[in-house]
């Protein structure tokens, strides 16, 4: 190697440090952010040789990112601030419901809060991206292998139309100590909530009339202005494993007016009322309990105690949200429904390293990630959604002091070549004198 080789050399290697300097700076400067993966100069060496030509050895910094280092969760107050607990990415986007696929990214720092639309953005002002839910409860058949069906998720713009109540439960206990007295006593008598086609509440009356006969109910249900609909005679076995449960209906009185209607079936312990309250009448299944089970209505000695469960629910407005660990995100209503809105994906590739970074704590996708997946969180190899939590960076302050030291070393070291070829250089030339 040559004076002037030597000279080139230490110049490459202030070069490679000075860049190795800016990667851990950038560290130090990004420690808080959320998200945010360190960089760091790996040093390579080069040289200028051909053939079998020996060549001049140089030193270069290839700038690479710790994609795959997780940093740890903080918690925090705010249930759209999400953090992923294992492997994979948040989908996001450039604008809302975004259709170029090329303005998808992804990404780790899930600090993400409503803008005035609803849409769920981050700090870096990214959109996350899901799949949405259909109102039948499914997200259908969809491409996890692109983001073509991904839908900005958005917890402004959401309201809950009315659903018609279809069907009723009835659970709990008649005291038998009450039937096969000479006088009985006074029926027990309990309502049910129902909706409407219009999301109107309405209640059916049900009242429960102990006999002379022991362990015989008389049963009788009126709609909400009090008109009678129907009745019907409920025993139950006294002996044996299923004691305490319906033996048998009997009596079925419908004493409704058309278009309004009551029946029961005795083989399935359910009783259909038609109630007449809108142009096209209001069916409901009414489950008692199957004789010989106790999926329904009970007897045994002790208290009187009967709920009801049923379904529909009244016009509901949005009023918070939730996201459970597989993704889902809930909406929480303020008639008390709740629904699933989105499935928030976790984004795997087959080559992290092959990222590209972009401003934000973001990344796009290259030819280098290889196969790209967008599966539902907390399966497969993918990690879970913790809502309420941030990911802190995953750089350590006191490797990165140690790391400055080393280059600022080496920078120094460097600098001493130049100045000692320069040295020697100067004495060459006085060699002529």
């Amino acid at each position: 190697m040559s004076i002037s080789s030597a000279l080139q050399t230490g110049v490459s290697g202030l070069r490679a440090n000075s860049k190795a300097v800016g990667s851990i700076s950038e560290n130090i400067a990004n420690s808080n952010t959320v998200g945010y993966r360190r960089g760091f100069a790996q040093m390579v060496t080069t040289t200028a040789s051909g053939g079998s030509a020996e060549g001049v050895l140089s030193v270069e910094a290839v700038k690479q990112v710790d994609i795959a280092t997780a940093g740890g969760l903080i918690s925090t107050n705010s249930s759209t601030d999400l953090a992923i607990g294992g492997n994979g990415f948040f989908a996001v986007s450039l604008n809302p419901n975004e259709k170029v696929q090329t303005n998808y990214m992804l990404t780790r720092a899930g600090s993400f809060l409503p803008d005035e639309q609803g849409n769920l953005k981050n700090a870096a002002g990214y959109f996350l991206s899901g799949y949405p839910y259909g109102l039948d409860g499914s997200i259908g058949s969809v491409d996890r292998s692109s983001f073509k069906q991904m839908e900005t998720a958005n917890v402004g713009n959401v309201n809950l139309s009315a659903g018609v109540t279809t069907s009723i439960k009835s659970f709990g206990n008649l005291p038998s100590q009450d039937t096969g007295l000479a006088t009985p006593g006074a029926p027990f008598v309990t309502t049910s909530e129902l909706f409407t086609a219009l999301g109107e509440s309405q209640r059916l009356s049900f009242s429960w009339a102990p006999t002379t006969v022991a362990n015989t109910w008389d049963l009788s249900i009126a709609d909400q202005n009090g008109d009678p609909l129907g009745g019907v005679t409920m025993e139950f076995s006294n002996s044996g494993p299923a004691a305490g449960s319906p033996l048998s209906y009997s009596n079925v009185t419908s004493t409704a007016t058309a278009p309004a209607a009551f029946s029961v079936d005795g083989t399935t312990g359910v009783a259909t009322v038609t109630l007449n309250n809108g142009a096209v009448p209001q069916e409901i299944n009414i489950t008692l309990g199957r004789p010989g089970a106790f999926d329904g209505v009970s007897q045994f000695a002790g208290d009187f105690s009967l709920s009801f469960d049923r379904d529909g629910s009244s016009v509901g407005q949005l009023i918070r949200s939730e996201i459970s660990e597989d993704g889902t995100l809930f909406g929480i209503f303020d008639n008390g429904m709740r629904r699933a809105l989105y499935d928030i994906p976790v984004a795997v590739v087959a080559n992290p390293n092959g990222l590209v970074e972009v401003k934000g704590n973001a990344y796009r996708l290259s030819g280098e990630t290889g196969s790209f997946s967008a599966l539902q969180a907390n399966s497969s190899t993918v990690g879970s959604i913790n809502a309420g939590a941030l990911e802190a960076s995953n750089v350590d302050i006191a490797q990165e002091m140690t790391d400055l030291i080393k280059a600022q070393r080496a920078f120094s070291t460097n600098a001493k070549v130049i100045t000692t070829v320069d040295d020697m250089m100067d004495e060459t030339t006085r060699l002529k004198r």
